[in-house]
């Protein structure tokens, strides 16, 4: 018999545009029963979207799972499905033990009420007594750092203390399945690996989790096996670092695109990806009302804690070998990353004529940089950003029994 505490059948989500999708009471839904034979039928025309289409698939309980995809994938879609906040357009996902949400800041937190208010309201929603929820109380306010605000209502707080009050709900109140997204996404670096370690040890405790994250040394070094979503449908799942290394090798990225700004220097598009063989291809389009002369195009290369990689421009590297003028085009730049750490590096651009700066963009787009052999599974004992080759000896010295023995 399956062990399953999480499974989906054919599940899917379709939204319409320009729709808001909102919860009715039983008077609004029995008035609109009413109204429709005499209202407009105009839906059909409106452009619709599926979100989420056709996933099925089963988490055993323990189990530690990975939904990886890029921006737009349905990854979000489905964690709000699995915590009814969102209602499914057909199939079924049925979920069995108490579930503990960090899908955006302060979802279910009442803005009005107070810090420790909102812990025993969640609390309570989870089925858990007071006397349950108050011997977590210390914990949850010391993981999230936030004392002397746990009287203050949530209104006031900053996402930052938002986000660390809400993740150290529900990692501490006894739930048995965790859904969290992307909590490596807000938060300074301290607060990041406090929720690594949390989840780590919730994993070891057998609770199961399903986990949405961008950060593939994170989700290989924590979840057990993957799933891999692309436009909606589940295109792979299985072991974690294979499912991982499908993704990284098609060349996830991200990309950014703006209208031309008449009579501007616009960077209209930015691309990047990630290859094993190829390394990082950067690939940056623009439009100049006149002719740069030449073009000058610079990027800095960052981690996730902001911290400077990489960085150059064609000015100064001798390798660019850019033309005298250029009015409109696509410059592509390809940088090694052999040494480079797995882990998510973002581009800041800018553009102009090596003389001033017409086009800047901070953050314009990210990639992911798997690892390699090793499929990221040792990322986490290296400190830095490189992984500098290295070469270790041992001599041990002679001691007086290692002589006796050799006589």
């Amino acid at each position: 018999m399956s062990d399953a505490v999480i499974r989906c059948s054919n599940l899917s989500k379709r939204y319409t545009i320009g729709e808001v999708e909102r919860y009715r009471t039983l008077r609004e839904s029995m008035m609109n029963a009413v109204r429709a034979p005499f209202r407009r039928r105009d839906r059909g025309s409106r452009p619709a979207v599926w979100a989420l289409r056709g996933a099925s698939f089963e988490v055993q309980s323990g189990e530690v799972v990975g939904v990886i995809g890029r921006n737009g994938a349905g990854k979000s879609t489905l964690l709000k499905i699995l915590s009814r906040i969102t209602e499914p357009t057909s199939g079924e996902g049925e979920i069995h033990g108490r579930v503990g949400s960090l899908l955006e800041v302060g979802t279910g937190f009442h803005p009005e009420l107070t810090g420790r208010e909102n812990i025993f309201l969640n609390g309570a929603i989870l089925g858990m007594g007071k006397t349950e929820i108050s011997s977590k109380l210390d914990e949850i306010v010391a993981f999230a750092e936030i004392p002397e605000f746990i009287d203050t209502p949530v209104k006031r707080y900053s996402s930052g203390m938002y986000m660390r009050l809400a993740f150290a709900v529900a990692a501490h109140l006894e739930t048995e399945i965790l859904l969290v997204d992307e909590v490596l996404a807000v938060g300074d670096a301290e607060f990041q690996k406090k929720c690594l370690g949390r989840m780590n040890e919730a994993a070891r405790s057998g609770r199961t989790v399903l986990f949405v994250s961008h950060s593939m040394p994170a989700m290989q070094r924590l979840c057990t096996r993957g799933i891999l979503l692309r436009a909606g449908e589940i295109e792979m799942q299985g072991e974690m670092a294979a499912v991982a290394g499908r993704y990284l090798s098609e060349g996830a990225g991200s990309i950014y695109e703006a209208a031309a700004v008449p009579g501007r220097t616009t960077i209209t598009s930015a691309a990047v990806s990630w290859n094993q063989s190829r390394g990082i291809e950067l690939a940056v389009s623009f439009k100049s009302p006149e002719p740069l002369r030449p073009p000058v195009l610079g990027f800095v290369m960052e981690d996730r804690w902001g911290s400077r990689i990489f960085g150059t421009n064609a000015k100064f590297d001798p390798h660019a070998g850019q033309p005298a003028a250029m009015q409109a085009g696509t410059i592509s730049i390809r940088v090694a990353t052999e040494f480079l750490r797995p882990e998510t590096y973002y581009f800041s651009l800018w553009l102009g004529d090596g003389h001033s700066d017409s086009c800047i963009l901070q953050r314009a787009v990210s990639v992911d940089v798997a690892g390699g052999e090793d499929k990221g599974a040792v990322s986490s004992y290296y400190i830095g950003s490189f992984r500098l080759p290295t070469e270790w000896r041992y001599a041990p010295a002679l001691t007086a029994e290692s002589r006796r023995g050799g006589e």
